[in-house]
């Protein structure tokens, strides 16, 4: 989602920085200024470095909430009985980029729920001081990780609500981006 939504605002003629994780797909605009991480720390460095400058935010990657405490530089070898792993949270990029937003700067991030969807995501664009909310929905047959295509909702911060329609990914970030315009004016 995070390639489509490059792709579509560089076609729109902006100026992109996509900070990616790990994939195995690229934008197809050369244009795109990419920065490739690996991690959630890193991606975190990243984007707080990026988002002074910006325009617009929109946080679509799915950055896991915790990370093991210890990383060991070799192989676990397998034992008798159960391994016990320490997790820390990760730093919660959207939650420190609305603490820093601007007035002039939008930021959009990305909610996946599988309950009380529409009340967690209103609760996320709130307490992260976001600008708008894209739910996407497991429970969406065709939605979310591993399609082509995507059916999303996005909560905007007075609390109006759009629904669309299943579609690709690239018509989903034309869409969001569309929402994003229409907000800016």
């Amino acid at each position: 989602m995070g390639i489509a939504l490059a792709d579509a605002a560089c076609e729109m003629g902006a100026e992109v920085h996509l900070v990616l994780g790990p994939v195995n797909t690229v934008p197809k605009h050369k244009e795109i200024n990419v920065t490739n991480v690996t991690n959630a720390d890193s991606m975190a460095r990243e984007c707080i470095a990026l988002f002074p400058d910006c325009d617009v935010a929109i946080l679509s990657a799915a950055v896991a909430d915790y990370t093991p405490a210890d990383v060991s530089d070799r192989k676990l070898k397998k034992k008798d009985g159960i391994l016990n792993l320490q997790l820390k949270p990760t730093v919660d990029i959207a939650y420190t980029l609305g603490k820093q937003k601007k007035k002039n700067q939008l930021l959009a991030g990305f909610a996946l729920e599988t309950d009380n969807e529409i009340k967690n995501a209103s609760g996320k664009l709130k307490s992260k001081n976001l600008d708008l909310i894209v739910l996407n929905s497991l429970r969406e047959e065709g939605a979310g990780f591993g399609h082509d295509t995507n059916r999303i909702t996005i909560i905007s911060r007075n609390n109006k609500i759009d629904k669309f329609e299943l579609k690709s990914k690239e018509d989903v970030a034309r869409d969001i981006l569309s929402k994003i315009i229409s907000m800016m004016r």
